[in-house]
């Protein structure tokens, strides 16, 4: 079975290059779903199929950058992305990629760089997941106390109200988002997420979509578009410092750039017909497993954590393609009834 496994000359590994396709196209259904790039799994996704943290890092962060052009301008096109927004969060963006870039090359010359970063991926995604599923029994709770007032009326976690009220200046309005807040909130927001972006291997999206929803007010759906510009932004000065540093195998990038390439289409379409709550308990199910996966290989049960990565995302990428063509069927057979009406 050798002919399943490639040669990586830069990091001198040998990778089962059949997950390489199923990550880079899972990774971009997922990543066009969810708004977070997908590279919340791949760098530990790497890790697990054998290459070294920083490589796992430095080329996760290059496929990702390629991957968001391609969701950000299908996002784009539905009118999901708040430019303004994503634009002030390019300030704390760039600082922050630089500042994680740099803590990875320390923990490396230390050699406890693969441990730290695993244990800090488990505290982040347990976090993440607790807040989405806080959220939303506190969501179904309100609804059963005869709260109907959509969204903004059922939603849960709404730490964005108070950041709101903190008036430091300059005030910026973002007409996109529907919302007025100091400029300084989402540039420290997209510094925060910037940090987490250069250490581990992210487009800040582990963090930022759930932070844009939660601390900065953005609706569901334009903080998934928002989010992948910001990703595209972070992933290419990412790609750019690793690249640097000699910390990409760019055989890899490739490899999943074509899976993802197809994949970011299907899971940006499949926005349209799943909004809200859809999107995000479904991300906790998908942050859980990957959380479950890390673990795993921390403790050495590296093929055990590759089946449960590696299933875990292609069954909820099926999941994802099945929405995306259930409502594009339902939406011509509205089209075909309208029509129909029409003509009568």
């Amino acid at each position: 079975m050798e002919w399943l496994y490639i040669y990586m000359p830069i990091s001198g590994v040998e990778i089962f290059w059949p997950g390489l396709v199923l990550i880079g196209l899972s990774v971009g259904i997922i990543g066009g779903f969810f708004g977070m790039g997908g590279a919340w799994m791949v760098t530990p996704g790497l890790n697990i199929l054998g290459f070294p943290m920083a490589f796992a890092i430095g080329t996760d962060i290059a496929h990702m950058a390629g991957k968001s052009i391609i969701s950000t301008m299908r996002h784009s096109k539905f009118g999901n992305v708040d430019y303004k927004l994503g634009v002030v969060m390019i300030i704390g963006t760039m600082a922050g990629v630089e500042v994680g870039a740099q803590l990875i090359m320390y923990l490396e010359r230390l050699g406890t760089v693969g441990p730290v970063v695993r244990w800090v991926y488990v505290v982040f995604l347990a976090l993440i997941a607790y807040m989405v599923f806080y959220d939303y029994y506190k969501a179904v709770q309100k609804k059963k106390a005869g709260i109907q007032e959509g969204e903004k009326g059922t939603e849960g976690v709404t730490w964005y109200k108070t950041f709101h009220k903190i008036k430091i200046p300059p005030m910026v309005h973002f007409r996109a988002a529907g919302f007025t807040c100091s400029m300084w909130l989402p540039i420290g927001v997209s510094f925060m997420t910037g940090v987490l972006a250069g250490f581990l291997g992210i487009g800040g999206g582990l963090i930022r979509m759930p932070a844009l929803v939660y601390l900065i007010g953005c609706p569901t759906h334009i903080a998934v578009g928002t989010d992948l510009f910001e990703v595209m932004v972070s992933g290419l000065y990412g790609a750019f410092t690793y690249t640097l540093k000699g910390r990409i195998e760019i055989v890899a990038v490739f490899i999943m750039l074509t899976g993802a390439a197809i994949g970011a289409q299907v899971g940006t379409v499949a926005t349209k017909y799943a909004k809200g709550y859809g999107i995000r308990i479904l991300f906790g199910c998908a942050v859980v497993t990957c959380m479950i996966s890390i673990i795993l290989k921390q403790y050495g049960f590296s093929l055990l954590a590759a089946i449960v990565i590696l299933g875990a995302i292609g069954v909820i990428s099926a999941y994802i393609t099945y929405i995306m063509i259930k409502g594009a069927k339902e939406e011509l057979k509205e089209k075909k009834l309208l029509a129909a009406q029409q003509i009568a």
